[in-house]
């Protein structure tokens, strides 16, 4: 195997584990099958693992063993207690958690001028203004919302109606203004009535999100709402599944709480998503802002 090729084998390997996805992302019946043929042989069992991973890679050697620990060494790092069994199962298209892909100076500039006066999907149809974001390019805190609403579409800003008033509140709670971090969504076009962006809209419009985060590499990327987390973490669990986890995105620490706009429809919430931002401060190293 090519050196570049084994490193980012195992790079993914690396990531795979501290997102405790080992078991899905392993051929798990070449898995069985290698263990069952040792234990027979009466041998360690760990040689048959070893090969039975490069035979699941394709690749002509064996690689590194991943081992799945029922605390990640990320989270161990980090203070942060230990997942259950993973609630997030494994996508079938190609993964997202891959870095090797960023762009070489690449900034905000031209992200935005490569999107254009965009046509790539229907949502264009309806919009009044793209969506870019707004915020610091220096930002360690990223929030990521699902599509533009009424207001955002005419302002051409992200959340500066209702939720966005609610948002901004939140930010400054964590001792922070608006212009500290950077806010941004899913996809950058107003979605007809304000309904869900649909998947062709969101794999047509999220690399651009993608190379957004790569630009500013923030710390934290706190994930508002179900669209935002599925699209990121590539899974059709329902939010509250891994609500106020940490996860590991394209070397950002990434967590997912509730939408701002669920928080106006469910007001009870709102204790659950100050613990999501606290988890956030420690991280950050923040204190709360003082009355």
């Amino acid at each position: 195997m090519e050196p570049g090729n084994r490193a980012r084998v195992e790079a993914w390997l690396r990531y795979g584990d501290d997102l405790d996805l080992g078991p899905y992302y392993r051929d798990r019946v070449a898995l069985a099958r290698a263990v069952d043929a040792n234990a027979d042989a009466g041998s360690e069992a760990s040689e048959p693992v070893h090969h039975a991973m490069a035979a699941a890679a394709g690749q002509g050697e064996a690689v590194p063993s991943a081992r799945v620990l029922p605390l990640s060494a990320t989270s161990l790092a980090a203070g942060v207690p230990a997942r259950s069994s993973p609630a997030i199962s494994p996508a079938s298209e190609p993964s997202l958690f891959e870095t090797s892909d960023r762009i070489e100076g690449d900034t905000l500039g031209l992200i935005r001028e490569t999107i254009g006066d965009c046509t790539r999907c229907k949502l264009h149809k309806g919009r009044t203004n793209i969506v870019f974001g707004v915020g610091s390019v220096k930002a360690q805190l990223v929030f990521v919302g699902e599509g533009p609403g009424r207001d955002e579409d005419i302002k051409g800003e992200p959340f500066v109606g209702r939720a966005g008033k609610l948002l901004t509140q939140m930010i400054e709670a964590m001792g922070l203004r608006r212009e500290d971090v950077y806010i941004c969504n899913v996809v950058k076009c107003r979605p007809p009535e304000n309904r869900l962006p649909e998947k062709d809209e969101i794999t047509t419009c999220s690399p651009f999100l993608f190379r957004q985060i790569d630009v500013i590499r923030p710390k934290v990327i706190c994930c508002l709402g179900s669209c935002a987390s599925q699209t990121l973490l590539q899974t059709t669990q329902g939010i509250s599944r891994f609500r106020g986890e940490w996860f590991d995105f394209r070397g950002s620490k990434l967590i997912a709480t509730y939408h701002p706009a669920y928080l106006l429809r469910n007001p009870n919430a709102k204790g659950e998503v100050w613990k999501d931002l606290q988890k956030v401060m420690a991280v950050l190293g923040l204190q709360p802002k003082r009355k």
